[in-house]
């Protein structure tokens, strides 16, 4: 059979005129949506759940996902060391930190209000306001 001959996206262009791509343009919309990861804590529920499904106990299931947590952390912890340690060898910059803690990104982001809280001058204005009224509560 003849209209059989070569592959899909060929003829697909053949029927379109060349106007099919390889990959569509939504495509890698898709891919960047589903490529987040998770925050670590479903992924802890998640395994818990995959043991519980597969007969194991619920302590069991917490311990065995616990270690696994633990364990791929530390393995990540090792290979960012190991990239500090061969950008500091090239005599590069070194790599930004792809695991940093919760604590230190909601620092990250805090640290912008912070600075605005010393040099804003709207805000020393307010803050200014509010010293004056304590005093005048503190006077009478």
């Amino acid at each position: 059979m003849s209209f059989m001959r070569g592959d899909f996206l060929s003829r697909t262009r053949k029927l379109v005129k060349g106007l099919a791509k390889a990959q569509p343009a939504w495509l890698k919309a898709m891919e960047q949506f589903h490529a987040f990861d998770p925050p670590p804590f479903r992924v802890f529920a998640l395994r818990v759940f995959e043991l519980k499904e597969q007969g194991v106990s619920e302590e069991q299931a917490m311990a065995i996902a616990d270690m696994e947590y633990v364990t791929e952390k530390k393995a990540k912890k090792k290979a960012y060391t190991r990239l500090k340690e061969i950008a500091r060898f090239q005599g590069k910059r070194l790599p930004q930190n792809p695991y940093p803690s919760a604590i230190k990104e909601i620092q990250a982001e805090e640290r912008k209000y912070v600075c605005d809280r010393f040099f804003n001058p709207k805000i020393l204005e307010i803050v200014e306001k509010q010293k004056a009224e304590a005093a005048a509560e503190r006077l009478s």
